[in-house]
C-alpha cells in the first residue's frame, strides 16, 4: 500500500512555488488575463498557463529594437502512446491554418504542437481541440508529461496493447484533476471523455497509506504545488527501445508469460536529459534499473515513486529539480528503500530482458487483424507544405478519405493505423504525388536523426537546430562519402541549447547547441540508445565541420573493428586517442578526386538527362556522372 509520510521541515523554495500554491489549483492568473485585451501573459500567467499545455513565445525573426516583441503561442498536445483519432487529426490540421502558423509539428514525445497562436485565439482553440477529444492539460508544467509507448499498433502482440494500454492508464492516474481545465477553455461545459480504468480511480482516490489525513480533494496527488519540475514517463516491451526507455524518470517493461498474458513490469527509475552549460551539479543520466513489481500493485508503485520526488525533489533550484537529481544525492539503496517504504512492499529483482534495439517503424507492416499500418517519415518532424514536399496536404487527405487513425512516433514521424490492404496503392499514390520519401530512399543518416524547433521560437535557444540540420546532415553525408564510407550511418541529434529536447546526449553524434552558429559535440552513445554519449568538443562552429569531423571519420574507418558502429568505436577508442589521431591528421583527397583528364561521348538523349540532374542538384555534370558510376561499380 502506497503511503505518504508527514511532510518533511519547511525548505526555502522557489518563487515558482508560490505562485502554483496561490493559482488556486491552476486557476489564476491565467483566468484573468485571459479576458484582458493584452497580446501576452504576465511571468506568473505564462508559468501557470503551462500546465494546461501552453508555452508563450516570440517570434525572433521577427524582434525589432524598441518594439513589443511577436508574442505568440505554442500549444502541445497530451496523447499517451502518440494515439491522435481521425476526427483529433482533422481539427489540428484546421486550426493550424485558422489560428496558427500552417504547420503541425511531431514531437520526440508522441505529441502534436501548435506554432503562432495568439493569445486573443488561445481559447478557441483549445477549445476545439477538447472538442474533438483532445487534451492538452499536463502537456507542459510540472507535473506528469505525455507517457511514452512503442507506436506500432500491432494486434496480434499481447505486449504492445498492454503497453499501450498502461500508458494510457498512468497517464490517467497521472492527470491533474482540478476542474479549472474546463472552467477556463470551455466556461465549464462537460465533454464527453473516455471512461478511465476502475483500478486507475480506485489508486488515485486510495487512502491506504496516507498517514498525514485523507488524500487532497482537488488533487489527490499532486497537492496544492504539484512536482518540483516534469516527470516522465514511458511504458514499452522487451527488447522495443523505441521510447528511449534509459532518459525517463519512470519507465516501466511490460512482462508476460508464455501465453501472453501479463505478469508485472521491470521498472526503471531516474533517467533525465535536460542540463546547464558550466553548471556542473546539472548533467545528463540515464534511468536505474530499481526491480520489478506484479501488475496488481502498479498503480501503487507509481504513485510511491511520485510521492517519493513530490515530497524530497528540489523545490528553490530549479535546474537540480528533476527526480535523477534525487536519485543521484541519495544514491540507488536510499531512493529504493523510500520508494518501498511508501509502497509498502519489497521490489522483487529485475527480470532479465533480451537486448535491446531502436526501432522507428517506417514503411509499411502487417498489423496482425488482416490490417496494414504505414510510418510515414516526417522530416524534422515538421507537417507543413513546402516545395515539392506537401506531407500535411497528404496527411489530411488520407485520413479525411480512409477516416485512419495515427500514432506520433517518439522519433518525430508518424505510423497510420488500421489500413484496409485495398487501400494500400491509393494511400502509397498520395505519399509519392506529395514528395514523401519512401522509408527505403530516406537517407539513413536523416532517418536516425532527431532535431528539436529551436529558432525562432524556442526562447531557449542559442542557435539554430530545426532549420539547419538538414544542411549539417548533408554535408556529414558529403564527408562520409570522401573518405569511402558511402553506406555508414549513425544516430544524429541535435538542440539549439542544453537543455536537451531531441535527446542528443544518447546519440552517437550530438550537437548541443553552445552559442551562436556553435555547438558542443557529444560522441559515443549507441546505436540503441542505452549508453549516455559524453562531451568531446566545447564548441564547434558550424564552419568548421568538415574541419574536425574529418579526423575522427577517418579514425573510425582506420581503426574500427568488423561491424563496430561510430558511437561503440568512439566509446571504445577514447577520446584521448580520438584528439591524438586528429592532431597529426592530414586531409584526404576525396576519392576518385584529381583533374579529369579523359573524355567520354555519351548520347544526346543520356546528355540532356545528365544536364537536368546536374541542374535540380546543383552539381557539375561530370560529378553526376562520376556518381551514377561510383554507385554502379559499388
Amino acid at each position: 500500500m502506497v503511503q505518504t509520510p508527514i511532510q518533511p521541515a519547511e525548505k526555502k523554495v522557489s518563487k515558482l512555488e508560490g505562485i502554483k500554491e496561490r493559482s488556486q489549483f491552476l486557476r489564476e492568473p491565467v483566468a484573468t488575463e485571459l479576458k484582458q485585451d493584452t497580446t501576452h501573459f504576465t511571468e506568473a500567467g505564462i508559468q501557470i498557463l503551462k500546465f494546461h499545455g501552453s508555452y508563450q513565445q516570440d517570434n525572433r525573426d521577427n524582434r525589432i529594437r524598441g518594439q513589443e516583441k511577436d508574442y505568440q503561442m505554442m500549444l502541445r498536445l497530451r496523447n499517451p502512446g502518440g494515439y491522435i483519432s481521425p476526427e483529433l487529426y482533422l481539427t489540428l490540421d484546421d486550426i493550424s491554418n485558422k489560428y496558427g502558423n500552417g504547420t503541425l509539428r511531431a514531437t520526440t514525445r508522441q505529441a502534436f504542437q501548435l506554432h503562432g497562436i495568439l493569445k486573443k485565439n488561445l481559447k478557441a482553440t483549445l477549445a476545439e481541440i477538447i472538442r474533438s477529444m483532445g487534451s492538452t492539460l499536463g502537456a507542459c508544467g510540472d507535473l506528469s508529461r505525455n507517457v511514452m509507448a512503442p507506436p506500432a499498433p500491432y494486434k496480434n502482440k499481447p505486449e504492445y496493447i498492454l503497453a499501450r494500454q498502461y500508458a494510457t492508464n498512468i497517464a490517467d492516474l497521472l492527470t491533474p484533476q482540478t476542474p479549472a481545465y474546463y472552467e477556463i477553455w470551455l466556461d465549464g461545459e462537460k465533454v464527453v471523455t473516455t471512461a478511465e480504468d476502475p483500478a486507475v480511480v480506485a489508486a488515485r482516490q486510495g487512502r491506504a497509506g496516507h498517514v498525514d489525513g485523507e488524500p487532497h480533494p482537488v488533487e489527490p496527488i499532486y497537492g496544492v504545488q504539484y512536482m518540483p519540475r516534469k516527470f516522465k514517463c514511458a511504458v514499452t516491451v522487451p527488447g522495443d527501445n523505441s521510447v528511449d526507455a534509459y532518459t525517463q524518470d519512470v519507465t516501466l517493461v511490460v512482462i508476460t508469460d508464455d501465453g501472453g498474458e501479463l505478469q508485472g513490469f521491470n521498472v526503471m527509475a531516474g533517467g533525465g536529459m535536460g542540463r546547464t552549460h558550466n553548471k556542473e551539479e546539472t548533467f545528463a543520466r540515464i534511468a536505474d534499473h530499481i526491480g520489478y513489481v506484479n501488475k496488481d500493485d502498479i498503480y501503487d508503485l507509481i504513485k510511491a515513486i511520485v510521492f517519493t520526488q513530490r515530497d524530497y525533489g528540489e523545490r528553490y533550484n530549479r535546474r537540480v529539480s528533476r527526480m535523477k537529481y534525487l536519485v543521484h544525492r541519495w544514491g540507488l539503496p536510499k531512493f529504493i528503500a523510500e520508494v518501498e517504504k511508501r509502497f509498502g512492499k519489497k521490489l522483487e529483482p529485475y527480470r532479465d530482458l533480451p537486448e535491446w534495439k531502436f526501432e522507428d517503424y517506417l514503411g509499411w507492416h502487417e498489423q496482425g487483424d488482416g490490417k496494414l499500418f504505414v510510418g510515414v517519415h516526417v522530416r524534422n518532424g515538421r507537417v507543413h507544405n513546402q516545395g515539392k514536399l506537401r506531407n500535411k496536404a497528404a496527411l489530411k487527405e488520407i485520413v479525411e478519405k480512409f477516416q485512419l487513425p495515427m500514432r506520433v512516433t517518439p522519433n518525430q514521424s508518424v505510423v497510420l493505423c488500421d489500413i484496409d490492404p485495398a487501400d494500400k496503392a491509393a494511400i502509397q499514390a498520395i505519399l509519392d504525388r506529395d514528395g514523401i520519401t519512401p522509408d527505403s530512399k530516406v537517407d539513413s543518416l536523416e532517418r536516425y536523426a532527431m532535431a528539436c524547433p529551436a529558432l525562432p521560437t524556442c526562447g531557449l535557444a542559442v542557435t539554430e537546430s530545426e532549420r539547419i540540420i538538414p544542411s549539417m546532415l548533408e554535408r556529414i553525408r558529403k564527408l562520409l562519402n570522401k573518405l569511402g564510407l558511402r553506406n555508414e550511418t549513425f544516430v544524429t541529434r541535435m538542440t539549439g541549447c542544453p537543455n536537451g529536447c531531441a535527446r542528443p546526449y544518447m546519440a552517437e553524434l550530438g550537437f548541443v547547441g553552445s552559442a551562436p552558429d556553435s555547438y558542443q559535440l557529444w560522441l559515443g552513445g549507441s546505436p540503441n540508445q542505452i549508453r549516455l554519449a559524453r562531451p568531446y568538443m566545447e564548441r564547434l562552429h558550424v564552419d568548421h565541420l568538415e574541419k574536425e569531423l574529418e579526423p575522427l571519420f577517418a579514425c573510425f574507418k582506420q581503426n574500427r573493428n568488423t561491424g563496430e558502429s561510430f558511437g561503440d568505436f568512439c566509446d571504445r577508442y577514447t577520446f584521448d586517442a580520438l584528439r591524438q589521431f586528429s592532431e597529426t591528421y592530414t586531409p584526404a583527397k576525396a576519392i576518385g578526386s584529381g583533374r579529369r583528364r579523359n573524355r567520354v561521348g555519351v548520347s544526346d538523349e543520356l546528355f540532356a538527362k545528365i544536364k537536368a540532374k546536374a541542374t535540380a542538384e546543383g552539381k557539375s555534370m561530370a560529378d553526376v556522372l562520376e556518381d551514377a558510376i561510383k554507385a554502379g561499380i559499388d
